[in-house]
C-alpha cells in the first residue's frame, strides 16, 4: 500500500522546495480499483487548536488519511455562473485593459520557492463560483474551488485597496473562534503581488463544519485586475506538495476529521451555465446521474497537481504526432480555456481555421458544426472535445477556447492544462487514495 500525500518523502526535486500558493455521491466503480479504497489504520487525533505542524505531524496525517475509516459524509456544493471578467472588461471597462494584464499561464505551475508566479488570466474566463463559510458565526465568501492549487485565501479587513473593499472581507475580530499565525505569504502575479496573513478558524461547507483550518488573510491586493473579480478567493484542492509548507490543506483536514465518506472529489461542469446553476462539486463521492458510460482512469504521474499523461492528440481523424514522445496534462479546475503548448498553437489554429484577433481565435460561426472534433488520448482511450463545447459564442461572435503556454513539464514534455471546457465534455473524479483521476461522459441535460 503507498502512502498518499506525504510531504516528506518522495516528492523529488521539485517537492524540496518551500512552496506557498493560493487557491473547488457513493462509490461508482470504473476501471481498476473500487473508488477510494486502500484504506486502513485508525486515524490520528486532531489537535484543539491550530499549530505550525512538525514533519511528524505531517507524517502522521499523511499516514491518517491512508487509514481513515468511512464515514457517511457525502457533500454536494452547488456553483453559480457569475459573469467572466473578460465579459465585463469587453463590455465595460477601458479597452485595452486585458493587454496590460501579461502571462503565461503555465507559469502558475512553476515551483518557486517561497514564491508562486500565478498570472490572474487564469481566471479571466471563470465564472463557476460556489460558496463557504468562515469564523463563528459564518462570514460568507465566494470562491473558486480549484484543483490547480492548494491553500484557502479570502480578502480580509487587514487589506484596505479598493480591490479588497469590493469584496467581502474576513473580519477577525467578529469570529470568536479565530486565531492568528505568527506567519505571512506573498502570492506574485507578475503585475502585482498579493501579501497575506495566516490565520485559522472554523471553515463551512454547507452542513460540514471544519475545525481549525489554516487559511490566507489578504493584506494588500492590486486594483487591477483584482477589482473585477467576481469571485473574492480560492479554495485550493491539489496536493499538499504545493500548500504551504506545514499547514495540513483544507482537504486534509475534511479527511483526518471524518467528514467525508471516501478520500474522493467530482467535478460537474453544466454545458448550459446560469447563474443559479453553474455545476456543482460533490465531496466524499459522486453522483451517477451527472454522467454516462465507462469511466477511464489515468494515474497522476507527479503528486503536485493533478498532472496525468497524454498519450497522443488528433484534430478529427487525423492524429498529428505532438505527443508522441510523451505529453503531460494538468486538470485543473481554476482554469477555464483548454492550454494548449505554445508550439502546438500555429498548427492548431491553422487546422481549424481560426484566425487571431483582439477578441479571441475568430472562427465563422456558420462553420462551427462542420469543423473537427479535438481528441485526446487519455487513460487508453480518445476522448472527443466537440467544437460545441471548444468554440465559445458571445453576441454573435465565435472563438476557439484555447490558450498557449511555453512552460513545460518539470520532466520536460509539452504541458497541455485541461480547464473547464475540457471538463464541461467530461465529469471529473479525483481519487486520492488511489491517486488517479476518472473521466466519463458528462449528463447534457444538466
Amino acid at each position: 500500500m503507498s502512502r498518499i500525500w506525504s510531504r516528506y518523502q518522495g516528492l523529488g526535486e521539485e517537492g524540496n522546495q518551500a512552496v506557498t500558493k493560493a487557491r473547488v455521491g457513493a462509490g461508482i466503480e470504473g476501471r481498476g480499483k473500487e473508488l477510494g479504497t486502500d484504506l486502513a489504520i485508525p486515524s490520528l487525533s486532531r489537535p484543539r487548536s491550530c499549530h505550525r505542524a512538525t514533519a511528524g505531524d505531517m507524517w502522521g496525517l499523511a499516514l491518517a488519511l491512508l487509514c481513515l475509516p468511512l464515514g457517511e459524509g457525502m457533500l454536494r456544493i452547488p456553483l453559480r455562473r457569475g459573469r467572466s471578467v473578460r465579459e465585463l472588461i469587453r463590455e465595460e471597462l477601458p479597452e485595452g485593459l486585458l493587454n496590460t494584464l501579461p502571462g503565461d499561464p503555465g507559469r502558475k505551475y512553476q515551483l518557486r520557492g517561497a514564491v508562486t508566479y500565478e498570472p490572474l488570466l487564469n481566471h479571466l474566463d471563470t465564472f463557476y463560483f460556489g460558496e463557504i463559510g468562515i469564523g463563528t458565526p459564518p462570514q460568507n465568501f465566494l470562491v473558486i474551488f480549484d484543483t490547480g492549487s492548494a491553500n484557502l485565501w479570502v480578502p480580509s479587513t487587514y487589506c484596505q485597496s479598493p480591490a479588497c473593499e469590493d469584496h467581502a472581507r474576513f473580519n477577525h475580530s467578529l469570529s470568536s473562534t479565530f486565531l492568528g499565525i505568527d506567519a505571512s505569504y506573498t502570492l506574485s502575479y507578475g503585475f502585482g503581488d498579493v501579501s497575506v496573513a495566516l490565520g485559522c478558524d472554523t471553515v463551512t461547507i454547507q452542513n460540514i463544519t471544519l475545525r481549525d483550518q489554516e487559511f490566507g488573510l489578504s493584506l494588500d491586493e492590486p486594483s487591477s485586475p483584482f477589482s473585477y473579480l467576481g469571485f473574492d478567493g480560492i479554495l485550493g484542492l491539489a496536493y499538499p506538495g504545493v500548500a504551504i509548507p506545514g499547514f495540513p490543506t483544507l482537504l486534509q483536514n475534511l479527511l483526518q476529521q471524518e467528514q467525508l465518506s471516501k478520500p474522493i472529489f467530482s467535478f460537474f461542469f453544466s454545458r448550459n451555465p446560469t447563474y443559479n446553476y453553474g455545476g456543482e462539486i460533490i465531496l466524499g463521492g459522486v453522483d451517477a446521474q451527472l454522467f454516462s458510460g465507462e469511466i477511464f482512469w489515468a494515474p497522476v504521474i507527479q503528486e503536485f497537481y493533478w498532472k496525468i499523461g497524454v498519450e497522443g492528440f488528433s484534430v478529427g481523424m487525423e492524429v498529428t504526432g505532438w505527443c508522441s514522445q510523451g505529453c503531460h496534462g494538468i486538470v485543473d479546475t481554476g482554469t477555464f480555456l483548454l492550454t494548449v503548448p505554445g508550439p502546438f498553437m500555429p498548427a492548431l489554429l491553422w487546422a481549424l481555421g481560426a484566425q487571431e484577433s483582439d477578441r479571441g481565435f475568430l472562427v465563422d460561426c456558420s462553420t462551427v458544426p462542420k469543423m473537427p472534433n479535438l481528441y485526446f488520448a487519455i487513460a487508453g482511450a480518445w476522448l472527443p472535445l466537440p467544437p460545441s463545447v471548444y468554440v465559445l459564442q458571445n453576441d454573435g461572435i465565435c472563438t476557439v477556447g484555447v490558450e498557449s503556454t511555453y512552460v513545460s513539464s518539470a520532466s520536460g514534455q509539452p504541458l497541455w492544462i485541461l480547464g473547464n471546457l475540457f471538463l464541461r465534455q467530461y465529469y471529473s473524479i479525483f481519487d486520492v487514495a488511489n491517486n488517479r483521476v476518472g473521466f466519463a461522459t458528462a449528463s447534457q441535460g444538466c
